[in-house]
């Protein structure tokens, strides 16, 4: 039913401003003129404009914007990334879906994608707060033939594309804050959170949960954020964006990044990382449970650890840690672990 749908949409969109006939439709998607008639009040439901006329037939006079299966696939010119999407109003998490949803089998490349979450999370447990209708909240089930100690460069992949999609859909400048927010002067907008079910030698299925902040004002961000530590699109750009596009944005470059990924391995993604990379060559403090100290951020290792150099010239990883970063006027600003 989905696949006809999307066949009907192409067929109207592709007239424009012209009206087709019901006849016409029944005979090019070989169904019902009352079948068609039934898809026109899905498709109305969606946010689809569309006129009907007697003896003229149907033309779409408008797209929505309103987020659903239908209108997040149209248009969206993917092999395999997005090609199955579960749309809901209101979760407690997308993420919670997506594992159940894996573990009935879900394809690869399936999305899972809400209006709004009520028990949004990122790592450490941390609370995302999800607006709705304000953002994108999505996660995305793949099913890798990757050894399980490859997962993590799946979150460093996917931080790398959101920089990329994003400094390219709004002209803005992203950055990567290790190991998984994306931030736009030096304010977090997006966060991941990747998950995986696997046994020793092989991973079942991987789930990389995004939040972005899209249409949120400065003020619905303080609420539950601290308000020099969050951010929006809007809020960096001045300007609503539309979430379809956006969505299909992200969705399309991630699947170029990861069929290159599979195909070419990881060193490219690294570098795409580190030239994302928060202050990258910089000094910051880095609090452990052991001791505090300070050193340089070189980048990361093939693992997704952070690589720094202390005072001896020494590069050393880290895994686990609490990382201050020094600002400009060289005070602290706290980020998470």
């Amino acid at each position: 039913m989905e696949s006809t749908r999307n066949k009907l949409i192409g067929l109207l969109a592709k007239e424009k401003d012209n009206y087709i006939s019901g006849q016409l439709l029944s005979d090019e998607l070989n169904i019902s003129r009352s079948a068609i008639w039934k898809h026109m009040n899905e498709l109305k439901k969606d946010g689809y404009q569309i006129e009907a006329q007697s003896n003229k037939g149907y033309r779409i006079t408008g797209f929505p914007e309103k987020l659903s299966e239908n209108t997040l696939k149209w248009g969206l010119n993917t092999d395999w990334a997005g090609t199955k999407i579960i749309h809901k109003e209101t979760v407690a998490s997308t993420q919670l879906i997506a594992h159940e949803a894996a573990r009935n089998n879900a394809p690869h490349g399936t999305v899972v994608i809400a209006d709004e979450q009520k028990e949004g999370k990122g790592r450490m447990n941390r609370h995302w707060h999800s607006t709705k209708d304000q953002g994108l909240w999505f996660s995305l089930i793949l099913r890798p033939e990757l050894q399980p100690r490859r997962a993590p460069q799946l979150t460093l992949l996917t931080a790398a594309v959101l920089a990329d999609a994003l400094g390219r859909h709004t002209q803005t400048e992203p950055m990567i804050k290790w190991p998984n927010d994306i931030l736009i002067n030096e304010k977090k907008c997006a966060g991941i959170l990747t998950e995986m079910q696997a046994e020793q030698d092989r991973i079942q299925y991987i789930v990389i949960g995004i939040g972005l902040n899209v249409n949120q004002e400065e003020t619905e961000l303080t609420a539950e954020t601290i308000k020099k530590q969050a951010t929006s699109l809007k809020v960096e750009t001045g300007k609503n964006w539309s979430m379809k596009a956006l969505f299909q944005n992200i969705i399309t470059t991630f699947e170029k990044a990861y069929d290159f990924y599979i195909e070419n391995g990881f060193s490219d993604i690294k570098k795409k990382w580190e030239s994302y990379g928060f202050k990258v060559d910089q000094r910051i403090q880095i609090k452990t449970m052991n001791k505090n100290r300070e050193a340089i951020f070189k980048g990361i290792s093939e693992d997704g650890a952070l690589v720094v150099e202390d005072d001896n010239g020494d590069l050393q990883t880290l895994y686990s840690a609490e990382i201050e970063w020094f600002n400009n006027k060289g005070d602290e600003n706290v980020n998470e672990k």
